[in-house]
């Protein structure tokens, strides 16, 4: 059986509405089949999203997600939700804007509101070295086509009223750089969104199964073993966000990505107060208004090694100091929640998509803090990758034999990045 759940729409709402029976099931609870064209491990954003273009742009249907929770239980349900496409590094900027674009038609493409919200994202400069490189990064945007808005602080204050303009304040402000079109997507949406619509086109969405190991034949996989049998897999796609090294390490390949806690945190909801995402140019936080009202903000990664999804106090003290030295009002606001994504971390701060040293066997890992923003554009390259085994022209920066090259590709820190193809 395909497609429980019928096309969304308001005359479907009203239909429905008249029968007073529940929805049915958006996506199947499907049981493994002993053999796919395609596997993927991992059912957050991003392997949800290959798994539908897999099937929507390479027509190939005999399609497996294998997550060993629930759909939306990994990274996909963990992050602060925003999307922007303002990348300083050739291949970055393209990337990036081709997923800026995608988020932007997705709600029609996939059937489902997903709830992009484009309220724009201010990065504050805090000195004139900082402006410079602000409008450095401005500029290559607007040569690729992308929007850019270079503030002044008069601009700033115009746009953000709330911030410390004060001659006490910690960190001064003299600038900015705008992107109107960057903002906040509801991020169970888009799991669930993704499930739906690759479920409608033939995918079998496996819940609640753990891979456990690989079948090779030689220097090919051939299929994967899990806690409810062996899957036999024409190809296979490692898409496990926080647990890359550990899954790849079944596979027998060691890779240089570090699994790490990034934690988030939500205050008690009030009246709308910030209407854009801002980025603090004095410390990795940003910060914006979800639309229940409370304030979603996070900060740097705690700092070592974890997969316990639990963060610790230090670093909610840290970024806590971050928001009210950036806006001082907030300051008797209560934390109502905070919790702990665990991402890869990889030696230059960017991703790998692309083909392994085994034959038939694929990553999508080492999203460091970019992962979510990039769902669409990573999805629909893996698919590529899978379906041509080669890797898709926007992500050839980002293969795994980089370091091997030379070609370290460092956006955070704009370092030594010589790649050319």
């Amino acid at each position: 059986m395909i497609a429980m759940s019928s096309r969304y729409s308001a005359l479907a709402l009203a239909r429905h509405a008249l029968t007073g029976k529940p929805w049915a099931r958006a996506w199947r609870s499907a049981d493994p089949k002993p053999a796919y064209d395609v596997v993927i491990i991992g059912g957050g954003g991003h392997g949800l999203a290959a798994a539908y273009y897999l099937a929507a742009n390479h027509g190939i249907q005999r399609v497996a997600v294998i997550e060993r929770a629930y759909i939306g239980s990994g990274n996909v349900g963990r992050n602060t939700t925003l999307v922007r496409s303002n990348y300083l590094l050739d291949g970055n900027t393209q990337f990036f804007e081709h997923s800026l674009k995608l988020w932007e038609g997705l709600s029609h493409e996939l059937n489902f509101n997903v709830m992009l919200s484009q309220r724009g994202q201010i990065v504050l400069a805090h000195g004139p070295s900082q402006l410079e490189v602000l409008a450095r990064k401005g500029n290559i945007m607007r040569l690729n086509g992308i929007d850019a808005e270079l503030l002044d602080r008069a601009d700033v204050m115009r746009l953000l009223p709330y911030l410390d303009y004060s001659q006490a304040s910690r960190f001064p402000i003299h600038g900015g750089l705008l992107q109107r079109r960057a903002g906040t997507v509801r991020h169970d949406a888009v799991a669930w969104g993704y499930a739906r619509a690759a479920d409608r086109l033939g995918v079998d969405i496996v819940e609640n199964c753990e891979v456990t190991g690989f079948v090779r034949d030689g220097d090919r996989i051939i299929g994967i073993e899990t806690n409810r049998g062996r899957i036999a897999a024409g190809r296979t796609a490692i898409s496990v966000a926080g647990h890359s090294s550990a899954v790849a390490a079944m596979a027998g390949l060691k890779v240089p990505i570090e699994s790490h806690l990034l934690q988030a945190f939500v205050t008690e909801p009030i009246k709308p107060f910030v209407d854009h995402v801002i980025s603090f140019g004095a410390e990795l936080f940003y910060i914006s208004q979800s639309d229940k009202g409370g304030l979603v903000f996070g900060g740097h990664i705690d700092g070592f090694n974890s997969y316990t999804q639990r963060g610790q106090f230090p670093k909610v003290q840290s970024v806590a100091e971050c928001a009210v030295a950036l806006i001082p009002a907030i300051s008797r606001l209560r934390l109502l929640r905070h919790w702990a994504g665990i991402q890869d971390m990889t030696p230059d701060g960017s991703p790998f998509i692309g083909r392994t040293p085994l034959r038939n066997l694929y990553l999508n890992g080492g999203w460091c803090y970019q992962g979510f923003k990039a769902t669409p554009a990573a999805g629909c390259c893996l698919a590529f990758t899978i379906a041509h085994d080669a890797e898709h022209p926007l992500a050839r920066h980002l293969s795994l034999d980089r370091f091997e090259r030379g070609n370290g590709h460092d956006e955070y820190g704009n370092g030594n990045w010589t790649y050319r193809q």
